[in-house]
């Protein structure tokens, strides 16, 4: 038999600390299921007012159903649909209500009636166009919209117009009525007040554009590095003159071809002949000074684009 090793204060001080924290918890265990029957008896009110007065602490689990994206209602502008039923309407009649033409207007506007043509009556519209769109209230508008007849006439018209909330369902409320086409406003002072020689940016601009619109040369060496602008096809004119060339910055009419960077925007009035005849064009453009040429960035509002300045 082996001698008895001596145990040290702390070692077994150990074992009695373990079991008394064991013998606390049991007690916890034991008073808490008392609690929950003690409330159970009571009945369920007492059981729901003891659920929450006890604390707890609750870790929100992430959801993994998708959340839906955010819409957002645009009104809808209904131009598009009164100009299709005025063109629909003016090519009715009474006289004959069960054509398509008749019953596609009535679709579109529901009560209100068909015109009444008369023998030799002025033909039927050649050009509809929506020229003016004015919401008069949420989901109301007024549409006004010209009509060109073969002789050359231009009548003009208001259809009234309803939308629903999300402007899927649109209907004409009311007949047209005849009013006055919108009144010509004054022609805002041009921004190319400084004229360009003959030179650099002048000769630019004409090669390009011979390009561009004849097929004679190449569009792309004209351009800056990471423009990208396709020739017109296909090609509708023989020939192309530039009658004159206008620039808002100063550095455009420079004789010499000035530092790398300088911007210039140009309006260029051209010619161009066809078969057809002589059109009168115009074409803007912003142009970039690079390596002692002049580089073209853009062509009107956005028609050159993937890179370069604009």
């Amino acid at each position: 038999m082996f001698p008895g090793k001596p145990v040290s204060h702390s070692e077994a001080v150990a074992p009695m600390a373990a079991g008394a924290r064991l013998e606390a918890m049991r007690r916890r265990v034991r008073v808490s299921r008392l609690a929950v029957w003690t409330v159970i008896a009571a009945g369920p009110i007492a059981l729901g007012v003891t659920l929450t007065s006890t604390p707890t602490t609750v870790e929100a689990a992430s959801s993994t159903k998708p959340t839906a994206a955010p819409t957002t209602t645009v009104a809808a502008d209904p131009a598009g649909y009164a100009q299709l039923f005025l063109h629909t309407w003016l090519r009715s009649s009474t006289k004959d209500e069960a054509s398509a033409q008749a019953r596609h207007a009535q679709s579109m506007a529901p009560g209100v009636d068909l015109p009444e043509t008369a023998a030799g009556a002025q033909p039927a519209p050649q050009v509809v166009t929506a020229v003016r769109t004015a919401q008069r209230a949420y989901g109301v508008w007024s549409v006004t919209v010209a009509v060109q007849y073969a002789n050359a006439s231009v009548l003009h018209y208001a259809v009234p117009v309803a939308t629903d909330r999300t402007g899927a369902s649109l209907t004409v409320t009311g007949a047209p009525g005849v009013v006055a086409g919108p009144a010509r406003t004054e022609v805002p002072t041009s921004p190319y007040q400084v004229s360009v020689p003959e030179g650099d940016l002048s000769a630019a601009v004409g090669e390009f554009l011979a390009a561009y619109l004849t097929g004679a040369g190449e569009v792309d060496r004209y351009l800056a590095p990471g423009v990208k602008l396709l020739p017109v096809s296909p090609v509708p004119y023989r020939a192309v003159t530039v009658r004159q060339i206008s620039a808002v910055e100063e550095a455009a009419a420079a004789v010499t071809v000035p530092a790398d960077g300088t911007k210039a925007r140009v309006l260029a009035q051209v010619e161009a002949r066809g078969e057809d005849g002589r059109w009168p064009l115009a074409y803007e453009f912003t142009l970039a000074a690079r390596s002692g040429r002049w580089e073209i960035t853009a062509l009107g509002t956005g028609a050159a684009t993937a890179g370069g300045a604009r």
